[in-house]
């Protein structure tokens, strides 16, 4: 891990000639008389000592105060308004649930769905789902209308049954008024019709609940009628429970403690009991359960309906500040009116706003486009905790202060909580469907920037974000940066604020300001290289012996091959065109808010200067941008041999475990000569003159079938390359060493565009290309969801087939805005 800067106390001044130089210069004293020189020598002892304890106890408050940066935060104003009890306080915002709703305040109390059928139990275990997982293996799941604001449609398909969730806000009160969510359950096939599915649906209060938060219970032996509470964040509220139409068998319910959030599963499988009737069995859930001696006040209730499908159960959220404006139960045929009303008001705004069916797109393929952006915005999580931060002057991690997070997550299943380097690419989407909520998740993660301007990359806040986290990944270490995508969503917010910003937006713009220089200088100081404009990722470990190549976390691209030998002479070509970015558009924001931004333009003009970036970074034998540092080709992971005994006849000790990376060259100061992402950045970022002769090398590249090229979109890493496709470890598969990644190719239409529009000499190759590559990746991420149901992580660059994570309408949701054209 490279040292960073830190700013240390002043210093003590020269080292010679100092006596006189202060205010109060030192006199000369003659020691008592008759002393004989001995008392001299005692007030000698005396002020070295005196001298050493001052230097220890300097030491000790230096130290405690290096300590305390690392979860100081940041001395400037929120940029992010308080949560209003308006149309965004309610919301899906527990994105890795199937369906959950709560309110976006630090303690909301939390609702949602579990379900099962007996005929999907397998080996005794029961199979009830809540929280989103791969395993589970649903055909599919995913939002098919959500607006942000007022209402979502889902739709989930299990292994026996399809399950439509709906839900509609109504506003009133003074906590986000009135809500109702549907769940209609229908058999997968005519076949399966009357097959019994149990619906559960649930209210836990948070994990830091206070003493003002309850629930109460509305029942009637296994019936319960409805759940009464009082909360700091909802006021006093009800919550009812309706079979609105099919054929009910048996109602149940469990009223107990759940241990946290992130065990309300467990609970209520430690709830069920089986059910024995004259003619049926169930699995049914036991009433109340508190063990002895326990707290029999519940802080979780589930309602338990279990019916012959098709049928659908409605949950019914009234607000106790709301009765007053209540004019009837949001429910029933009510209920159906204003659902229709906002779906056709979403189909409505999305056409305004993205053109597709102007554009010709058919209406599966506008299906599609808005599935896609309403799991985005069904994806927004509002999350609230502690992270566990780390320095180097802790000994161990300490946590950082309980914050807010309102944020999009990458995929519900396998990342459902906040990442900085995703975010921004989020927000490129999420700001042109809504300003509003893009501007408040943007300030919301500028809040989270501590005292030295650094930002945790990810954001586990919660026990349910924690119980989805391995242990490794959950420290968060503050000399380890991300990329600053947050600055490509404001850079497109100034560019649609144009040459006349409104008043709103420049008090946007000024609450941001302070935090943002902080943040620009935070990279300055901690993630420069060893000549002047260079900068190099911080977090490489040169000791990851079982690694081919020592993986780039904090760059966002994992394991793209950089030097071999992670050592202070690296630079890192993405990290400049990241800050040339930054530069450029502090400088923006300044003259639209009247604050100096001379030193950011001329920053950007040293970084974007082409004959600089050349000597930095041009490689003629790529034939594109590169990496520098110690580096060598010849690697490999090799079996350790067994180590000898250490006397003749006795037995050897086992061999170390696991392949070790062999070096078959030695390393030497070079450029990374590997072809893909990072070799594009100049042109991903725009930073490249139009009549740039490295233009024409670069679409060369693009093009190339042995290069970057696929038919599907832009591979990441060039069959051509030493790693291309290699395993990074034992076990680890590549991941950005081939495989097509929409976030990039996101960046590499948007570039061929503006090439393309801007006169030179490469204009109409770049509208080529440009034409190519969008029609490429189009065709294959709707081919794709079509043939899986899903939206993938990334894209396999021989077949096109979806791989990772999936759903992941995170930045591969950005198929959007490429279909529509505007970025």
């Amino acid at each position: 891990m490279g040292k960073a800067r830190h700013r240390g106390p002043p210093a003590a001044g020269p080292a010679s000639g100092a006596a006189n130089s202060g205010p109060y210069p030192r006199q000369k004293r003659a020691p008592p008389a008759g002393d004989g020189g001995s008392g001299g020598v005692v007030s000698l002892l005396v002020w070295l000592a005196a001298g050493v304890l001052l230097s220890v106890g300097g030491y000790l408050a230096y130290q405690g105060y290096m300590e305390r940066r690392v979860n100081t935060p940041l001395a400037a104003p929120k940029a992010a308004d308080p949560p209003a009890a308006d149309d965004r306080y309610w919301g899906s915002y527990r994105p890795g649930a199937y369906f959950g709703l709560k309110a976006r305040h630090p303690r909301s109390p939390v609702t949602g769905l579990m379900w099962f059928t007996p005929a999907m139990f397998q080996g005794g275990e029961l199979p009830l789902r809540h929280w989103c997982e791969q395993g589970d293996g649903l055909d599919r799941y995913g939002w098919l209308q959500h607006d942000g604001r007022h209402f979502g449609v889902q739709e989930l398909v299990d292994k026996h049954i399809r399950l439509e969730t709906t839900f509609v806000k109504r506003p009133g009160g003074e906590h986000g008024g009135d809500w109702t969510a549907r769940i209609k359950a229908t058999p997968k096939t005519d076949e399966l019709n009357g097959i019994q599915v149990s619906l559960l649906y649930y209210i836990a209060l948070d994990d830091e609940a206070g003493p003002e938060d309850a629930l109460a219970t509305d029942a009637a032996g296994d019936t319960l009628r409805a759940v009464h509470g009082t909360s700091e964040a909802l006021g006093p509220f009800t919550m009812s429970f309706h079979v609105s139409s099919g054929r009910l068998q048996r109602q149940f319910y469990l009223a107990a403690r759940a241990p946290g959030l992130h065990q309300l599963r467990e609970t209520a499988v430690r709830g069920f009991r089986l059910v024995q009737t004259a003619d049926q069995r169930y699995i049914g859930l036991v009433g109340e359960m508190f063990g002895a001696g326990a707290e029999r006040t519940p802080n979780f209730v589930v309602f338990q309906a279990v019916a012959a499908a098709p049928f659908e159960l409605e949950v019914r959220f009234e607000s106790g500040s709301a009765s007053a404006e209540r004019p009837a139960p949001l429910g029933g045929q009510l209920y159906d009116l204003l659902l229709a009303k906002h779906r056709e008001e979403f189909a409505r705004t999305f056409e305004r706003k993205f053109s597709l069916a102007q554009k010709g797109y058919s209406a599966e393929e506008l299906r599609f486009a808005q599935a896609a952006l309403s799991n985005m915005v069904g994806g927004i999580g509002y999350f609230y905790g502690s992270s566990l931060v780390q320095s180097r002057y802790n000994a161990e991690p300490v946590p950082y202060w309980p914050a807010s997070l309102y944020t999009a997550v990458p995929s519900r299943s396998f990342f459902p909580r906040g990442f900085l380097w995703d975010e921004g690419f989020h927000n490129l989407l999420l700001s042109q469907w809504d300003m509003d909520i893009s501007r408040d998740i943007v300030a919301h993660w500028l809040d989270l920037m501590n005292t030295e301007g650094w930002i945790p990359r990810e954001q586990i806040l919660g026990s349910e974000a924690r119980s989805k986290v391995p242990t490794e990944f959950v420290v968060q270490r503050n000399s380890n940066a991300n990329p600053p995508t947050l600055l490509l969503s404001l850079n497109a917010m100034v560019r649609r604020m144009g040459s006349h910003p409104t008043e709103t937006d420049r008090d946007y713009l000024r609450r941001l300001w302070p935090r943002l220089r902080t943040w620009y200088a935070w990279f300055n100081d901690t993630q420069t290289g060893e000549l002047a404009g260079s900068y190099r990722w911080r977090g490489r470990d040169p000791r990851a012996v079982n690694e081919l190549n020592p993986k780039t976390l904090t760059s966002g691209l994992d394991d793209f091959p950089r030097a071999s030998h992670p050592n202070a002479d690296e630079r890192h070509v993405d990290l400049r065109c990241w800050m040339a970015l930054a530069s450029s558009l502090l400088a923006d924001i300044g003259d639209v808010i009247d604050e100096p931004a001379q030193q950011y333009r001329r920053t950007f003009d040293f970084l974007a200067d082409p004959a600089r970036l050349d000597a930095l970074h041009w490689s003629e034998q790529l034939g594109a941008f590169a990496d520098f540092g110690l580096h060598t080709d010849s690697v490999r992971l090799v079996r350790p041999p067994a180590p000898a005994p250490d006397r003749p006849g006795q037995r050897p000790p086992p061999p170390p475990p696991g392949l070790v990376r062999r070096a078959d060259q030695q390393p030497e100061l070079r450029f990374v000569n590997a072809l893909g992402y990072v070799g594009l950045f100049p042109l991903l970022l725009q930073l490249l003159p139009a009549d740039s002769p490295r233009l024409a090398r670069l679409l060369d590249n693009m093009e190339d079938p042995r290069g970057l090229w696929t038919e599907f979109g832009l591979r990441s890493l060039a069959k051509t390359a030493p790693l291309y496709n290699r395993k990074n470890t034992e076990h680890d598969p590549p991941y950005w060493r081939g495989p097509i990644w929409i976030n990039i190719n996101f960046l590499a239409v948007r570039a061929l565009r503006f090439y393309g529009d801007t006169p030179g000499p490469h204009q109409e190759r770049a509208k080529q290309v440009y034409d190519k590559l969008r029609h490429a990746l189009v065709r294959n991420i709707v081919k794709e969801y079509k043939r899986t149901g899903y939206v993938w992580e990334q894209y396999n660059d021989k077949t096109g087939w979806g791989q990772g994570c999936r759903p992941f309408t995170g930045w591969s949701a950005l198929v959007v805005l490429i279909m529509a054209e505007t970025y």
